[in-house]
């Protein structure tokens, strides 16, 4: 009798724990606000943190393929709270990664797998945000490696087996040292991109339990939108009256608008709209949708 034909890798997947993400990650503009291939480099620049993000062939790496990122670091951050030892590769199922992203399972989502991982391995950052007490020159990717492994059927029909990837030197010494992992609201997958972005930011500035009152233009480069600041304020209010974001309340706080020029007067061209702001406070637990406390390690 033949013996059963023996795995080749040994799999990190399924995750035992809860969606963890790097506390970096959450407050930075690093991926694209789009579904849809975005061809045009990303800066962000305050006078303490730059980024410059830069496309591949296939694009930026977006907001849905950063789940592959938020998938990696949850293994990794399972592994280190159950006193296993961890490394930079990952051996996982796309048959998980799908389940716990709440993905469907159809062929389409597997295809997008590929393109995805491309686009992870294939952008480009710089930054001179520290990982692990280390900072870096030059240009890395998300994914140093990245590989679909296949089998064959009896009738030659491939099947993916699992994923292996390689996780950048940045991210990895940024988990595996920093210890700066917090846990994600359990309906995040279910967000858009800019409600994705909103939640981020207020789950890494909110951590104390303090509100978090920050210009609505500051605000909008930190979430990466890309449109006129008069789009994102459509898009704050809209947000704002929906309460849409688990465990965050949004707030925006508008100041009135100019009153008009007297009669017979003409308003003065390039006049600026009213400023606002926005306030994100933390909910009380017994109310909160998601984890509440960071994960060490």
């Amino acid at each position: 009798m033949a013996e059963p034909q023996r795995e080749l890798f040994q799999l990190d997947s399924p995750l035992m724990g809860e969606i963890r993400g790097e506390r970096s990650l959450m407050a930075f503009p690093f991926f694209a606000l789009a579904k849809n291939a975005w061809m045009k480099p990303l800066t962000y620049a305050t006078p303490t943190v730059t980024i410059e993000v830069r496309p591949s062939a296939r694009g930026v790496a977006t907001i849905y393929d950063k789940e592959i990122v938020l998938y990696i670091a949850s293994l990794m951050a399972a592994k280190m709270e159950a006193g296993m030892e961890v490394s930079q590769d990952f051996t996982f199922t796309a048959h998980d990664l799908f389940t716990v992203t709440g993905a469907n399972h159809s062929a389409r989502t597997y295809a997008r797998l590929s393109d995805a991982l491309e686009r992870l391995q294939g952008t480009q950052i710089r930054t001179n945000i520290e990982a692990g007490g280390e900072g870096e020159e030059g240009f890395f990717s998300w994914l140093s490696e990245a590989r679909l492994q296949y089998a064959r059927s009896g009738r030659g029909e491939k099947r993916l087996k699992a994923v292996r990837v390689r996780l950048c030197d940045w991210l990895f010494r940024a988990i595996l040292r920093d210890g700066q992992v917090l846990d994600y609201a359990h309906t995040y997958f279910q967000l858009g991109p800019i409600e994705r972005r909103i939640y981020e930011v207020a789950r890494s500035s909110c951590v104390e339990g303090e509100p978090l009152d920050i210009d609505l233009d500051i605000l909008r480069h930190q979430i990466g939108f890309q449109n006129p600041l008069s789009n994102f304020r459509i898009a704050i209010r809209q947000i704002a009256g929906t309460d849409v974001i688990p465990d965050y309340d949004i707030r925006l706080v508008e100041d009135a608008p100019a009153p008009p020029p007297p009669e017979g007067e003409e308003r003065k061209a390039g006049r600026r709209a009213a400023s606002a702001r926005v306030v994100i406070t933390r909910r009380p637990p017994a109310l909160s949708d998601g984890g509440d406390a960071p994960a060490d390690g």
